[in-house]
């Protein structure tokens, strides 16, 4: 990668920067509600397992996205014996995760001082509507100068596709001194990896990363600055 510093970053949204999984819960519970289903949590955990296993076929590219969004539900109702119009579930779900928004510990005060220092792009295989909400909620398009969405790129992470789409509309992008950085090792990291840049992953409870190796590893975006001030590569 040369000595050069990084000056672009590109940074995951989901249990990144703000706390998806919080917001997940209180979103499905609703839902759940809205369509006769107490949300019991061993519901609640059902249906992050099943929704995280639908993200990843959608990053392998085995499911398209609409398939994702409406299956998920499909398939959870299923296992619990009930008949729900999975379409119906889902636009409810969707509304109700694009309202509001928690911080994980120290994003924003990091976020504050990374935008004095770096150029910050923003890249999310969410759903464009959902995101832009919780964007919205929690102030941050002042942090960024582009946000990239992969509904509306037209690929996902981690696609080599997604990257060259949007390292074609960041003015001087030098992919020397590029790092991305995300929670999610099959989208984020492996995506970094094809991409050809540096690769910072978020993993708090510092899981063994397998056969996706990341250049670096932080528990949270609270340590991310004092990570790129030593980083000379």
């Amino acid at each position: 990668m040369g000595t050069n510093k990084v000056e672009f970053l590109l940074l995951d949204l989901d249990d990144t920067i703000l706390d998806f999984r919080r917001a997940e819960r209180a979103a499905i519970a609703k839902t759940l509600r809205h369509f006769g289903m107490e949300p019991e949590e061993a519901v609640l955990e059902r249906y992050h397992q099943v929704n995280k296993a639908h993200w990843e076929m959608l990053e392998r590219g085995e499911l398209t996205r609409d398939q994702v969004l409406v299956n998920r539900f499909a398939v959870l109702f299923r296992e619990f014996g009930m008949e729900v119009d999975a379409a119906a579930c889902a636009k409810t779900y969707e509304g109700h995760l694009s309202v509001g928004h928690w911080f994980l510990p120290g994003a924003r005060e990091a976020l504050e001082r990374l935008q004095e220092k770096y150029r910050l792009f923003l890249v999310s295989n969410g759903t464009a509507s959902v995101q832009k909400g919780r964007m919205t909620s929690a102030d941050l398009y002042r942090f960024f100068e582009q946000v990239f969405i992969s509904q509306q790129i037209g690929y996902n992470k981690p696609a080599r596709e997604f990257f060259d789409i949007c390292f074609s509309r960041i003015p001087g992008l030098d992919r020397s001194r590029t790092v991305i950085v995300g929670d999610s090792l099959t989208s984020d990291i492996l995506g970094g990896i094809r991409a050809g840049i540096r690769t910072v992953w978020v993993n708090p409870e510092h899981k063994p990363s397998g056969t996706i190796r990341p250049d670096r590893e932080i528990e949270g975006l609270w340590q991310l600055e004092a990570l790129l001030d030593q980083w000379q590569c």
